[in-house]
Order: C-alpha cells, then structure tokens, then sequence
C-alpha cells in the first residue's frame, strides 16, 4: 500500500522514506530529494536510482503539465506518481527477465539518425570485410538510402520505410537493390546490438508492397554497330568526369565499378596497361587482372592527367567531394543523351563485335578481355605470352572501331 503523499514528499526530513513496493524517497541532510526502487533481479537485490523528486506545484497536480511529452523512462524530474509509474515499468521489466538499469538508460541515451549508425557501423564493422565491400557499403547506401531513412531516427525505422527506398530501384536494379536492403539490415541489426533499436531489422515484410524482381537477364546493350556515332557524340560534348568515365569504360570493356574505383597507380603508361588489383574486381576470390589500353583509352588518360603526377591512390574518376563517382554518374550520361541502355551493357556490345567482327580472335581470348573465367584450358596454357598480345590486337581492333564515327580521332 502506498504510503508517501505529495505533502510528505515536500516535508519529509532527512532519511529513506518507503512508499511501498520497493520504492523509497531518499532525503539528504541538505535537503536534496531523490527517488529510489530496490528490486529483486535475477535473484540479486538492486538499487535502481529513478531520478530527483519535483517538488513544484506540478507535484500536487496545480501546476501547468510539461509543454513537450517525454517518455516516462527519460523523465528525471519525477513527482510522486510519476516515480510510481516508472517503478511499476521497470518491477515489470525485471520480471519478464530484462535488466531495469538497461530499460531505464534505454530512453536516457541518444538515439542516432540512420546515416550517422550507417558510418558507426560502417567503422565497427569494416575490418571483417574486403576492401571493396567497405568501400561501397557506405557509397551504396549515400545514393539509395540516406535520402528516404538518413535524417530517421533508427528505433523509428519500420518495413514501409524500407520499401519506399527500395521502389525506385527495385525492379529498375534488382541487384543493387537487394545489396542496399541487406546493407539496410546491417545498420539496424547494428543498432539493435547498440540498444538504440528495440527489435531488429524487418524481415519479409519490407518486400510484400514491392513487385516480383525480374529474373536474371542481360543488361540493355547498345548494338556495336551504333557505338562510334554515341562515342563520337561524347567526345564532342564538354568534357565531364561522367562523360571520360563512361568512354574510358568503352574503351576498355571494363565493368563502371572497375572504372570508377580505377587508380592512377594502376596506369602503366610504357607498357600501355591497367593493372587491376584483385579488391577491385568482381567476386570475392577473384584474381587481379591486367586490361591492355588502346590509343584512345591512352589518350583520354594522359588529357586528364596533363602535366601534373597525381598520387598513385588518387581516384582518375573522381566525384565531386574527392570519392569515388556514384553507381548511377555513368547512367545519367545515357539518360542525359536520350539513350534507353545500360553503361554496363557495352560489355556485351564489345563481346557481340568481337564474335561478329574478329572471327580471328579464339572467343576465350574475347572472355578473357571482358576478366571472365577462361574455360578452355589449352588456350589458358598461352595467357602469360602470346595471350596478352592477343587481347592487345583485339581491343586496339575495337578502339578503331570506336573511331570509325568521329569526325576526327581522338
């Protein structure tokens, strides 16, 4: 049965007065007030401090209520029935299991936004990954989901949430998409650790408002046959780091991550190649692999580079705040040029060229321009010798095909 009433909150002198349940006012000679609950938690007593006792003419329900509602679990200024209150959700908390100093600081701490527990996670958790997942683990979610959950709270985050970052690019990209939603999850299972998230991230229930996903499939591709006007009309556009991006991708047939995240320190301009190191190829076991640059891919090179010496781990394809180019710069430049097709689609123009058009040139060596696995294993037992001057004859062959629709060459 409770015992203290408002009246003898405010006069009780100095010592620790039972209200009953646990729940004691401690009194200081000086005066001061406090509130206290002793609880049985797994099996051992504890002392929770609930915060200071108010005094105020609110303590006796005549004073104006508090103009901003703050959880009862945050409140440290605490009349008579409010410390009731809070001692009744943490006896509660302490029988279902739960730690009731946890439960009470749970409310006390500061709740991160999404984008700031994306970069925390981010440098918690980037030790267990290789180099290119922590590179675009954040680059990824800057471009598809800082915009719809950056500025939300991350206990507040729910399944629809999700789904809304997710629309826009959830057909349109299917593999990005799911590499968003898993890197979503990531940053609230992370909070839920922290205790900044009661629960950890939705499951199933982010996708039932999304449509069924396409099924594999190639990405759209330019016909080879129009690619030397489209490189043609690029070259005669001002220059943008888009614009060198994407026909720096052409000319090599390289996949856009490998071109935006390509380093001057890769660049062998004597020995006209690009050496590709293996955290910047696709796959986690994939090998590093040297792409033979042509006159036109030596050439956009050396304009941008002019006749500085840029640091060897200096971006050539950088964006505007000195990282690397978002996934969609390359894409815009299409779109800019009314084209409906993929940057990542003139891989496959160039393999579709280089069947039709270099009957000479065995399709492993073809596969092996594009980084693929070669399947042929006689083939494979030249790769350290004539293998190389064969991909060197076939992309120089393309690069002449490129020209072919400049009014003047590169």
């Amino acid at each position: 049965m409770a015992k203290l009433t408002a009246l003898t909150v405010k006069n009780a002198k100095a010592g620790r007065h039972a209200d009953g349940g646990g729940l004691y006012l401690l009194v200081k000679p000086t005066g001061a007030r406090s509130w206290l609950l002793r609880i049985q938690a797994d099996g051992k007593r504890r002392d929770v401090g609930l915060g200071t006792a108010d005094l105020s003419s609110r303590a006796t329900g005549k004073g104006d209520p508090s103009p901003i509602a703050i959880p009862i679990l945050h409140r440290r200024l605490l009349t008579l029935g409010e410390a009731r209150e809070k001692a009744n959700i943490l006896r509660a908390a302490a029988k279902a299991g739960l730690d009731p100093v946890l439960e009470r600081d749970r409310e006390r701490r500061s709740i991160p936004k999404f984008m700031d527990a994306a970069k925390e996670a981010h440098a918690a958790l980037k030790s267990g990954w290789t180099a290119k997942g922590a590179q675009t683990f954040l680059s990824s979610l800057e471009n598809h989901a800082f915009d719809g959950l950056g500025n939300k709270r991350v206990d507040g985050i729910t399944a629809a949430d999700i789904s809304a970052v997710l629309a826009p690019i959830w057909t349109a990209k299917p593999d990005m998409a799911r590499k968003v939603r898993q890197r979503i999850g990531t940053v609230l299972n992370f909070a839920h650790g922290k205790g900044w998230r009661p629960t950890e991230a939705p499951g199933r229930s982010v996708t039932v408002g999304l449509p069924r996903q396409p099924k594999g499939g190639n990405y759209d591709a330019m016909p080879y046959a129009e690619l030397p006007a489209f490189v043609a009309e690029l070259t005669s556009k001002p220059a943008s780091t888009g614009r060198r991006a994407l026909l720096f991708q052409i000319y090599t047939a390289a996949r856009p991550g490998e071109v935006r995240g390509a380093r001057w320190g890769q660049i062998d301009f004597d020995k006209k190649e690009w050496r590709r190191p293996a955290e910047l190829m696709k796959g986690t076991d994939a090998p590093p692999h040297t792409v033979t640059l042509n006159a036109a891919a030596v050439a956009l090179l050396k304009e941008m580079k002019g006749a500085r010496e840029p640091k060897a781990d200096e971006l050539i394809f950088a964006g505007p705040q000195g990282g690397m180019l978002s996934d969609m710069t390359m894409n815009k430049v299409l779109r800019d040029a009314k084209q409906p097709y993929n940057a990542h689609g003139f891989r496959s123009s160039f393999r579709d060229w280089a069947a039709e058009k270099m009957p000479e040139i065995p399709d492993p060596v073809a596969e092996a321009a594009l980084a693929h696995v070669v399947p042929d294993k006689v083939v494979r037992a030249y790769k350290r010798t004539s293998f190389v001057e064969m991909r060197r004859k076939l992309l120089d062959a393309w690069a002449e095909h490129l020209a072919s629709g400049h009014r003047s060459a590169p």
